[in-house]
């Protein structure tokens, strides 16, 4: 049941018949994570210029005769001196484009272990601050992602860190929690068709918390620890929803496969206690 269950997603893929095969098919290219966003900088200018110039002139005659002597000088000196000076501050802002190295080994991981697709390495998108970054058709046509059948195009909609500190009623201990959330945009798009196949947002959340009491401690969250939850619960949620839709093409699910809140469930939070 397992395998015409494999064969029926790939049928809905590729638009052909029903047909039983034990392994993936389906190449799946995915990209790294891209993302757009405005940055504010402050500038302060300063301009100073002098200009100066200096004219001198002089002028002497003589004249001596028989029975006279004169003789005459004059001169003239017209200095000149400018300056100028400006000063400008403020803040200029600009759209700053590219891709997360990161967040995507998790995705590739879990679409691997659905047993439907091969993920293949593409190209990286190395170009600076350009629209250009999401044109995937343009990227698909320039051979970017070789050998692939389809293209997982995914970019950041939202990426927030948070860290609070909140104290813990009756109690002299604060509970200090560093937390990050990333929302992504996912386009399963075909390289033969252009037809985007399934779109979706899916979202990965992580945290670390530790406890402290009154008497204080050297405080240190985990940053690592919630990147790494991050990268795994966006991975999950990717290959679920990306499952879902497909499936839905072909009327029945392809897969039996436990839920992310169920994975989730399975996991022990671990909370360290500062004394």
């Amino acid at each position: 049941m397992q395998i015409l269950k494999k064969a029926l997603l790939g049928s809905v893929l590729l638009g052909a018949t029903l047909l039983a095969q034990a392994g993936p098919s389906l190449k799946v290219a995915v990209t790294d994570l891209a993302y757009e966003e405005r940055v504010q900088e402050y500038f302060r200018s300063i301009r100073a210029t002098e200009k100066s110039s200096l004219r001198a002139s002089a002028r002497e005659s003589e004249r001596d005769s028989e029975h006279s002597y004169s003789r005459r000088a004059s001169g003239s000196l017209n200095a000149r001196s400018e300056s100028t000076y400006s000063y400008d501050e403020g803040v200029y802002s600009y759209i700053e484009r590219g891709e997360l190295r990161k967040f995507t080994a998790d995705i590739k991981g879990e679409i691997v272990k659905s047993g439907y697709f091969k993920v293949v390495q593409g190209k990286p998108f190395t170009a600076k601050n350009t629209e250009k970054l999401y044109d995937v058709i343009a990227r698909i046509k320039q051979g970017m992602y070789p050998g692939a059948d389809y293209v997982l195009f995914g970019s950041v909609n939202n990426i927030q860190f948070r860290q609070e500190a909140n104290p813990i009623d009756h109690t002299d201990t604060v509970s200090h929690t560093l937390s990050l959330e990333l929302v992504g945009e996912f386009s399963l798009i075909s390289t033969r068709t252009y037809e985007v196949k399934a779109a979706f947002s899916a979202m990965g959340e992580g945290s670390d918390v530790k406890l402290m009491s009154s008497r204080g401690g050297r405080l240190v969250l985990n940053r690592g620890k919630v990147v790494s939850e991050v990268s795994k619960s966006l991975g999950e949620d990717v290959i679920r929803q990306m499952e879902e839709q497909l499936a839905a093409l072909g009327g029945e699910a392809p897969v039996q496969r436990e839920t992310v809140m169920e994975r989730g469930q399975s996991r022990q939070e671990e909370v360290m206690i500062f004394r």
